[in-house]
C-alpha cells in the first residue's frame, strides 16, 4: 500500500461523478479514489498486455501513467492490442495509446518514453513512479525490469501470454519474491517461441492485462489480497485457473547493479551460432527462386517447414509441407530424402529462420539444401503480392 499525503489530494465535482461506482464501494471510497488520483504507474510496453491494462488504469482514475515503447502500430497488432485503431497503423504506439487514454480520462497525466528500455536508462525512467507494470514479451527486458524494480524497491506487476495460456503475479512487493525466484536462469534462446511464431488467442492478453490492472489498483488502494507470492496460471481452452506458491529463494544472487541482459540471456551467442549455421547453408532470394521456376527446371524440390495451419494461410506454388517438428523428430528427414532423391533441395518457412534450422538438421543427415532468404514473406513482398502476409 502506498502512502501519499491524502490531505493534499482533492476530488472535484467531475471526480465524484466519474468515479461514483468506486466511491460507493466501502473497500475503495473517497480515500481509495484519492490514492488512485495521487498514484503514478509506469507501463513497459503497449502491446497485448499493455493495451487493456492502460485502458483500465486510466478509467480507474490513476493520476499519472508513464508508457515505455518504441514500436509502431502494425495491422497484425489490432487482433489483440485493443488500445490501438486502424487509423494509427504505422504510427507510434505510445502516441496511439496516449490519444485513447485521454479520450477515456482527459484528467490523466500521460508521460511518453519513445525508447527501448535498457540498463543505461531503466533506473532513471522507473524512479519517478510508484508501481511498474511489465507488459513485455522477451526475457532480457523482463530481467531488466525485475532488477531495476529490486534496486529501486518498487512493486513489479507481471504478466505473460503464449497461445492459449497466460500467467500473472506481483513481484517485489512487501518482501515477496521477485522474477528471479520464478526464473533463476533464462531459457536457451529460441526455446520459447514468440507470439509472432507460435500465435496467441487475441482475447487472452485482455484477460491477463486486466488481472494486472486489478492488482495495480489493489496495491494503490490497499484493498484485498494481492498475487504476491502466488503465480496465477490461466488456460483459455479449458477455462481454468490454477495457482502456484512462490517464495523468495534464500540463496538467490543479490542484485547490486544492472547488467547486459542480452548477454545474460545468451542472445549474442545464439545469434553468432545462427549466423555461423546460415553461413554454412547456401541461400537464394525469392526473385532467384521465381527465375528458377520460370526456367522450367525440374531438378529441384521445394519444401515448406512451417506448421500445417500456416500452410493453409499461404503457399508457394509447388511446395511440399514437411514441418520442422517432423524433421526434428526424425520422421521428416526420411520424407525429405525421398523427396530430394537426387534433386536440388530448397527449403522455406515464414521468414527464413526455421528453414535454416531444418537445413542444419538435414545437413547432419547428409542432405544438403538451399534456404529461401526471407521465406514466404519475401516471396509475397518481392514476387507475388497476392500471397497473404501474416
Amino acid at each position: 500500500m502506498l502512502n501519499p499525503n491524502l490531505d493534499e489530494i482533492q476530488l472535484n465535482s467531475d471526480d465524484y461523478e466519474r468515479y461514483s461506482r468506486h466511491l460507493i464501494l466501502p473497500e475503495i471510497g473517497v480515500e481509495g479514489q484519492k490514492r488512485l488520483k495521487a498514484a503514478s504507474v509506469l507501463c513497459i510496453g503497449t502491446g497485448g498486455l499493455g493495451a487493456p491494462l492502460l485502458l483500465y488504469l486510466a478509467a480507474a482514475g490513476v493520476g499519472r501513467i508513464g508508457i515505455v515503447d518504441f514500436d509502431v502500430v502494425d495491422t497484425s497488432n489490432l487482433q489483440r492490442q485493443v488500445i490501438h485503431g486502424t487509423s494509427w497503423v504505422n504510427k507510434p504506439k505510445i502516441e496511439s495509446a496516449k490519444n485513447r487514454i485521454l479520450e477515456i480520462n482527459p484528467f490523466c497525466q500521460v508521460d511518453l518514453y519513445n525508447t527501448r528500455l535498457s540498463a543505461e536508462n531503466a533506473l532513471d525512467i522507473l524512479k519517478p513512479y510508484d508501481i511498474v507494470v511489465d507488459g513485455t514479451d522477451n526475457f532480457p527486458t523482463r530481467y531488466l525490469v525485475n532488477d531495476a524494480c529490486v534496486l529501486l524497491d518498487k512493486p513489479n506487476v507481471y504478466g505473460s501470454i503464449y497461445r492459449f495460456e497466460g500467467q500473472a503475479t506481483v513481484f517485489n512487493y512487501q518482501g515477496g519474491p521477485n522474477y528471479r525466484d520464478l526464473y533463476p536462469e533464462p531459457p536457451p534462446p529460441g526455446m520459447v517461441p514468440s507470439c509472432a511464431e507460435g500465435g496467441v488467442l487475441g482475447i487472452l492478453p485482455g484477460i491477463i492485462g486486466v488481472i494486472q490492472a486489478t492488482e495495480t489498483v489493489k496495491i494503490i488502494t490497499g484493498t484485498g489480497t494481492t498475487l504476491s507470492g502466488r503465480l496465477l496460471l490461466y488456460n483459455a481452452l479449458d477455462m481454468k485457473f490454477r495457482e502456484l506458491k512462490l517464495r523468495p529463494n534464500p540463496v538467490r544472487p543479490v542484485i547490486e547493479e544492472l547488467i547486459d541482459y542480452e548477454q545474460f540471456c545468451g542472445i549474442p551467442q545464439a545469434k553468432a551460432a545462427e549466423a555461423q549455421q546460415q553461413m554454412a547453408i547456401s541461400e537464394m532470394t525469392a526473385t532467384e527462386l521465381k527465375q528458377l521456376m520460370d526456367s522450367g527446371a525440374k531438378d529441384f524440390v521445394l519444401i515448406d517447414v512451417r506448421n500445417p495451419n500456416e500452410y493453409e494461410i499461404a503457399q508457394i506454388p509447388g511446395s511440399v509441407l514437411v514441418p520442422l517438428g517432423d524433421i526434428e523428430q526424425g520422421k521428416g528427414v526420411e520424407k525429405v530424402k525421398e523427396l530430394a532423391n537426387g534433386h536440388r533441395l530448397i527449403a522455406h518457412c515464414k521468414m527464413g529462420g526455421r528453414s535454416a534450422k531444418a537445413l542444419g538438421i538435414l545437413k547432419e543427415a547428409g542432405i544438403e539444401g538451399t534456404n529461401l532468404k526471407g521465406g514466404i514473406t519475401a516471396w509475397s513482398q518481392e514476387v507475388d503480392p497476392s500471397v497473404p502476409q501474416y
